[in-house]
C-alpha cells in the first residue's frame, strides 16, 4: 500500500508503509531569507544615490530628521541594542559616519555694497563633481579634453530653476552657447547654400539646434535627469525643476493667458522682504526663491548649448566647431524638402526676369496613358534652349508646377565647388590661422531671394 506525498517537499514521492513505519522521510530544502545587501548603502546616505523619485534613503532622512548626532537623535525613532535604528553593528557605525558630517559645505560670497560684509551661502552638490561616476562617465563618453574639467561639465547640468545663484548654474554658459550654435550653423547653411531664401534658413537653424533637436543629442550622450533638485542628488544628474501636471508653459501659456513674460527664459521672483517685515540678506533671498518650472527638453538643450560654450572657452573655438561638426552637421537634413512654393510658375518668371534668362516655358517631354485610369506626363521647364527643371504628374497641370518646383530648387540649392572645400570667415578666429601662408577665400553672397 502506498502513502500520499510529502507537503512542502517540492517533489511528488511515493513512500510504502514500511517506509512510514520506521518514520523515513525526505531532506526538504532549507528556505533561507533573502538577503538585504542594499541596506548598507542606504545607510551611508551620501555614498548612496537612489533611484529617481525615490526620497525613501534612510540617510537623507537622518540628515533632515535628525540634525545631531546619530545615538541621541536616531534612538528617539526606533530603540534598539545598537541604537540606531535598530539594525547590526556595521549599519549603526555606517549611519554614524554618514551623520556625523556635515550636510552641506559652505562658501565665502564678496560683499555688495558699503559696509556690508561677506556672508556663508549654502554650497551646492555640484561642488563635489569628483565623486561621481556619473560625470566622470559623461565627460570620457563626449571625448572631453583633459583640459575641460569635471566642473564645469557638472555646472553644466544645473539649470537656473534647480540653483538661482548665477556662479553654479549653466545661465551664462547656455547664453554663450546659444550664440556659437547660432553662428556656426548660420555660417555653415550660408557657406554652403549661398542663395537659401531666408524663411528656408530659419526652418533649417531650428532642425538643427531647436531645443527638440538639442533635447534628442542630449539623450544620445546618454544624459540622466533628476526627479528633483535635493541635496542628495548626485552631480551627473541634470537638476531642474519640473513643470506641474497641465501646466502651459512658453507660447502656449502667452496665448492662453496673455503674458508676455512667458516668451521670456524663466526667471526667478521673490520678495525683498522676510516674515518680520526686515530686508532680506543674500543668504535668505538665495534660499528661498521660487522659480516657474522648465520642460525637460528645454533643460536638456540648455545643457547641451552649455557643453559647447565648455568646449570653446577651455579649449579652443578650432576644437569646439570640430565638436560642432562631429553633434550638429553630421547629422542629415534633406534642406529640399523644407520649400514651399505657393506659385512656382509666377516664382520662376520672376526670377528668370530679374536674372535676365528668357521667360520660362513648359515643354511636353514624354507621356503614357492619356486616355486610362492613371496617366503620366513629363514636362520640363526651359529658358530658351536650356532645360531648367523637370517634374511628373497624372496631369499636365500637376507636371508643369513640379517642374517649375524644380527649377526653383535648382536655382536656390546652388551650392559652390571649391577646391578643398568652403572657406569659412570662423577660421580666420583661430590661433595660428594667419599664419602658413593661406589666405581666406570669401564665400559667395548672392542678391536675394525673388519677392513675388
Amino acid at each position: 500500500r502506498l502513502g500520499n506525498a510529502l507537503s512542502l517537499s517540492g517533489k511528488r514521492s511515493l513512500c510504502s508503509s514500511f517506509a512510514l513505519k520506521l518514520h523515513t522521510t525526505m531532506a526538504r530544502p532549507a528556505i533561507v531569507a533573502p538577503m538585504m545587501a542594499v541596506l548598507d548603502l542606504q545607510l551611508l546616505g551620501r555614498e548612496y544615490q537612489p533611484p529617481v523619485g525615490d526620497q525613501t534613503c534612510l540617510g537623507y532622512l537622518l540628515r533632515i530628521r535628525c540634525p545631531t548626532t546619530a545615538g541621541a537623535a536616531c534612538s528617539r525613532l526606533r530603540p534598539s541594542p545598537c541604537g540606531t535604528l535598530g539594525v547590526g553593528p556595521r549599519a549603526a557605525a555606517a549611519v554614524r559616519l554618514s551623520t556625523s558630517a556635515p550636510s552641506r559645505r559652505t562658501y565665502a560670497t564678496p560683499a555688495h555694497g558699503k559696509g556690508s560684509s561677506s556672508e556663508q551661502l549654502s554650497l551646492p552638490p555640484s561642488r563635489s563633481p569628483h565623486t561621481s561616476a556619473k560625470l566622470s562617465s559623461l565627460h570620457a563618453r563626449l571625448s572631453l579634453s583633459p583640459a575641460f574639467p569635471l566642473e564645469t561639465l557638472a555646472r553644466c547640468l544645473i539649470d537656473p530653476t534647480a540653483e538661482p545663484n548665477p556662479k553654479f548654474n549653466n545661465s551664462t554658459l547656455s547664453n554663450l552657447g546659444n550664440n556659437l550654435l547660432g553662428y556656426y550653423i548660420t555660417e555653415h547653411l550660408l557657406a554652403k547654400y549661398p542663395r537659401l531664401p531666408l524663411d528656408v534658413l530659419r526652418a533649417a537653424m531650428h532642425a538643427y539646434i531647436s531645443p527638440p533637436a538639442l533635447f534628442q543629442i542630449g539623450r544620445e550622450w546618454g544624459v540622466e535627469d533628476a526627479f528633483e533638485p535635493t541635496l542628495e542628488v548626485d552631480a551627473g544628474l541634470l537638476q531642474f525643476k519640473r513643470l506641474k501636471p497641465g501646466e502651459p508653459w512658453g507660447p502656449e501659456k502667452f496665448f492662453k493667458t496673455g503674458d508676455k513674460s512667458a516668451l521670456e527664459p524663466p526667471a526667478p521672483t521673490t520678495t525683498n522682504k522676510n516674515q518680520n517685515g526686515d530686508p532680506k540678506s543674500a543668504s535668505e533671498s538665495a534660499a528661498e526663491q521660487e522659480v516657474e518650472g522648465i520642460p525637460q527638453s528645454h533643460a536638456t538643450a540648455n545643457f547641451v548649448k552649455s557643453v559647447f560654450a565648455g568646449v570653446y572657452l577651455h579649449e579652443s573655438p578650432s576644437s569646439a566647431h570640430h565638436f560642432f561638426r562631429q553633434h550638429i552637421t553630421s547629422r542629415r537634413l534633406d534642406v529640399s524638402r523644407l520649400f514651399n512654393f505657393e506659385q512656382p510658375t509666377r516664382h520662376l518668371s520672376r526670377l528668370c526676369a530679374r536674372e535676365g534668362f528668357e521667360p520660362p516655358v513648359a515643354r511636353l517631354l514624354s507621356e503614357t496613358g492619356r486616355r486610362s485610369k492613371t496617366p503620366v506626363f513629363i514636362v520640363g521647364a526651359y529658358s530658351g534652349e536650356e532645360r531648367l527643371g523637370e517634374g511628373y504628374g497624372a496631369s499636365l497641370d500637376e507636371a508643369r508646377m513640379k517642374a517649375a518646383v524644380s527649377a526653383l530648387k535648382g536655382w536656390y540649392l546652388y551650392s559652390p565647388v571649391v577646391a578643398g572645400g568652403v572657406d569659412r570667415p570662423s577660421r580666420m578666429e583661430e590661433e595660428g590661422a594667419w599664419e602658413g601662408g593661406r589666405a581666406f577665400t570669401s564665400v559667395f553672397v548672392d542678391v536675394g531671394e525673388v519677392i513675388v
